[in-house]
């Protein structure tokens, strides 16, 4: 996150085309990738993304909803897993694994919570449903160096408020990626975002 607030979430991504993808991500800079495991072949995608990327990209899963799919992601390489929920077990299976850990999270209670189970990051999620006052309002609670991510319906046009309000970082979906994207538009909307960060 300190070398680029961006996750790159391809949700629906194949495995036939997740490594130009992933080729085109590395090469503007967004370092971070998410195959939710609601994508077709997910866990073969996350396999190829980690062999052809290690140490280049830290790769993992999103929509993360069991322990059994923690070892998954796990055994195919991935370091990262993304919740959209919290939930104990997932948080601590990760963490006995050696990945990463974000949970999705909407309440102080749940942040809370999670931080305590050993979360690395918090994913305020869905960000529609919130707004920068209420991040702001959760940044003055919880301890200073947590990361809290937004994601869901972040693009370039509205990343600057949350950042103001101390945003970390934002997990981008279909403002990155949609289904049947080739990888010369994901790069193109690469740069858009990037462009909205600066």
């Amino acid at each position: 996150m300190h070398r680029c607030r961006l996750i790159a979430i391809l949700r629906g991504v194949k495995p036939d085309e997740v490594e130009a993808i992933g080729a085109v991500l590395e090469s503007a800079g967004i370092l971070i990738v998410e195959v939710p495991l609601n994508s077709p072949e997910p866990i073969e995608s996350i396999r190829r993304l980690a062999a052809r990327f290690h140490g280049k990209l830290l790769v993992g899963a999103g929509t993360v909803m069991t322990p059994s799919q923690v070892n998954a992601v796990a055994g195919a390489g991935g370091e990262i897993i993304i919740s959209p929920h919290y939930d104990v077990r997932v948080v601590r299976e990760s963490k006995a694994a050696g990945l990463y850990s974000c949970p999705g999270i909407a309440t102080p209670s749940e942040a809370f919570a999670a931080l305590e189970a050993g979360a690395d990051a918090l994913k305020l999620f869905p960000a529609e449903a919130a707004s920068p006052a209420v991040l702001k309002a959760l940044r003055a609670v919880l301890p200073k160096e947590t990361m809290v991510l937004p994601v869901g319906g972040i693009d370039a046009t509205n990343m600057r408020p949350w950042l103001a309000a101390g945003a970390a970082g934002f997990g981008i979906g279909s403002s990155i990626y949609k289904p049947g994207d080739s990888a010369a538009t994901v790069a193109a909307k690469a740069a858009a975002l990037l462009a909205g960060l600066a």
